[in-house]
């Protein structure tokens, strides 16, 4: 039989069993510290001591270069495109989303899955279905458009095709 130390004791990751000394396995753990998972840039440590005791207050606070990150972020998701003429299917999300900032679409703040777009000619909404995406030509945009004109896409059209028909225009 085993000897148990009180070394043994004081680290909780050592226990007993059957006669062996072993490990329990490593969980990953949370600190309060850690960025949120949905943040998209990572919070700056500052370091401040205000009693004579010199203890440590660490504050969270982001970055002034939050927006430079954003972009370095959003160019590295345009690097990650597949090939224009593979179906959009293939593409993920982030990549696709990258691609529609890069044509000049911006995102709604009221639904994440509508894209906008003011052309000198012409507005646009572009909507991320399930199944297809959407492209509405707006009447009350610039032109002479007497209706809503709305098309739909597949997304085993390419990249390109998709691009080439939205961009197009009513």
């Amino acid at each position: 039989m085993s000897k148990i130390s009180s070394s043994n004791l004081a680290n909780p990751e050592v226990f007993l069993s059957s006669s062996k000394l072993s490990t329990t396995p490593k969980f990953p753990s949370f600190s309060t510290l850690s960025p949120s998972l949905f943040s998209k840039s990572p919070p700056c440590f500052h370091a401040i001591s205000h009693s004579p005791r010199k203890a440590l207050t660490l504050v969270l606070s982001k970055p002034f270069e939050a927006e430079e990150e954003l972009s370095s972020t959003e160019d590295e998701w345009l690097k990650r495109l597949p090939d224009k003429s593979k179906p959009l299917y293939s593409h993920s999300l982030p990549c696709i989303e990258a691609w529609l900032r890069n044509l000049g679409f911006y995102q709604s703040k009221d639904d994440r899955a509508v894209w906008l777009i003011e052309k000198p000619d012409w507005h646009a909404q572009l909507s991320l279905d399930v199944t297809d995406l959407y492209i509405r030509y707006l009447k009350s945009g610039p032109g002479n458009l007497e209706k809503d004109v709305e098309r739909r896409f597949s997304y085993a059209l390419s990249r390109e095709d998709i691009e080439n028909a939205t961009l197009g225009g009513p």
